[in-house]
């Protein structure tokens, strides 16, 4: 066995959480190289390895890679870095991908460094877009250089004894850079022939490029330079998309001094028709800050992927080994209906980003809001719709609207529940509007305080997945 591979074995080793001493380490290499290790006591721990860069490989997350740096994952623990684009106080799940990388960096015995890019969202990165950017306020910049760097803590360990992950913010040393230092100490490197080759630039000639935006790669470029000297960082990732401004770096290192760096991408994950992942059908990003995406909206994001993205988005985005996704795949094959590896998915993802509390007060809401038995057929206790309320769109109203009787049509649009009255009727019409589980069939329908659940709510679903809930106090 490898010193590498003892390495992370002993940190794994350390993760278990039973007591440590009489383990009986087993190792089993197969004809394709891989290795498995059984660790063994009172009951069997089967824990397999598989190289980094190859389990990336497998998961459909690599696609470019400079040559030598699989072999320098293998050969010592890696310092490594990606870069987060401040502009938001939140990440979406777009960059849930990158958060995983790092995790799976982590768990495979290497040095995690996550990067609040607090200088370079002053500037903008054209990669990926087609217009030019508005600059961020320096006010708000601050607010989402905070809200991304206390969403990065809660998924890497900053407290590792051997792999501590490290949060860095490229403000830091930007903020007394001078330009002309700037310009005599990384500018005079690259030739602007270089910089117009990247895609990223190209691909905005024809719409416009500013000069702000066409220094972006340069300070990317520095920022690895920075963190290959500082922390001894060796490889910078992220999106396919910054391939060229991560080249920018390991050109940088080379031209400043000379040392060896290394870089790969993953791919940009795409929904199966192709367009943008990170969206709800609405067009909503989903968001993993509860405050802007609601439990039970983020769950209800992943059940709703279709089968043909289910097993990609299992590989991507949750920790399941191999043997493990196959098996929820042919499982699902038998019984698509199931949806058993959307289900899979939606609850590993929630827990890893959440929490198991809002994983249960998901499947609550989902439980309830489906019907599942009938509201007719169980006690509602008013705990239940205390959660649905938090996780659902709603409103509340007073209920003497209630004391005459109310027409639904005027109290669904001044709730917001529906837009417009016109578009009560289409759903009427449509046979598209249910409330309290009950289909509404008479535009006309009158609302009492003898109709509403539990003497407080009223549940309005408007097609099969649009809920908004209304509490009348």
């Amino acid at each position: 066995m490898s010193e590498n591979l003892f390495r992370k074995v002993c940190a794994i080793s350390r993760g278990v959480e039973k007591e440590s001493q009489g383990w009986v380490l087993h190792l089993i290499s197969t004809p394709e190289g891989a290795e498995f290790l059984t660790l063994s006591k009172e009951l069997p721990l089967i824990l397999s390895y598989m190289n980094f860069i190859e389990d990336l490989r497998w998961r459909g997350m690599l696609q470019d890679i400079i040559p030598g740096t699989e072999a320098l994952f293998q050969k010592e623990t890696v310092t490594g870095y990606i870069g987060f684009d401040p502009t938001a106080d939140s990440l979406h799940i777009g960059s849930l991908v990158q958060i995983l990388l790092l995790v799976r960096l982590q768990r495979a015995g290497h040095r995690p460094v996550a990067l609040v890019g607090g200088a370079t969202g002053l500037v903008g990165d054209p990669s990926g877009k087609s217009e030019e950017r508005n600059l961020l306020s320096p006010e708000d910049l601050a607010k989402n250089v905070e809200g991304v760097r206390r969403q990065l803590e809660k998924y890497l360990d900053f407290s590792h004894p051997d792999y501590p992950a490290r949060l860095v913010n490229n403000y830091d040393w930007y903020k007394d850079f001078s330009l002309l230092d700037f310009l005599r100490k990384v500018g005079k490197h690259l030739t602007v022939n270089y910089m117009m080759a990247k895609d990223s630039v190209t691909r905005r000639m024809e719409t416009g490029l500013s000069f702000t935006e066409f220094t972006y790669q340069l300070i990317q470029g520095y920022d690895f330079y920075h963190l290959y000297h500082e922390l001894g960082c060796k490889v910078q990732m992220g999106g396919s998309d910054q391939w060229g401004n991560i080249t920018t770096g390991t050109e940088l290192i080379r031209r400043m001094g000379g040392g060896d760096a290394y870089a790969f991408t993953i791919p940009l994950v795409t929904k199966a028709d192709g367009s943008k992942f990170g969206k709800s059908e609405a067009g909503v990003n989903i968001w993993l800050d509860l405050n802007r995406t609601s439990s039970y909206a983020f769950y209800q994001f992943w059940m709703n992927v279709g089968d043909a993205e289910a097993e990609k988005y299992l590989k991507l985005f949750t920790f399941r080994e191999q043997a493990d996704i196959e098996a929820l795949a042919r499982a699902h094959a038998e019984d698509p209906g199931r949806r058993i590896m959307q289900q899979a998915l939606a609850e590993d993802i929630t827990v890893f980003v959440h929490g198991k509390e809002a994983l249960e007060s998901a499947q609550l809401a989902t439980d309830f809001l489906f019907g599942k038995g009938g509201f007719e057929n169980r006690s509602l206790k008013e705990a239940w719709f205390e959660e649905v309320c938090r996780v659902v769109p709603g409103t509340t109203l007073s209920r003497s609207l209630l004391e005459n009787g109310q027409d639904l049509a005027g109290l669904l649009t001044d709730a917001g529940a529906v837009p417009s009255k016109s578009e009560y009727k289409r759903l009427i019409q449509g046979g598209g509007l249910k409330v309290n589980y009950g289909k509404v069939e008479n535009v006309e329908m009158q609302i009492f305080t003898k109709d509403l659940m539990e003497n407080q709510f009223l549940l309005i679903q408007k097609g099969k997945k649009n809920y908004f809930v209304i509490r009348f106090e």
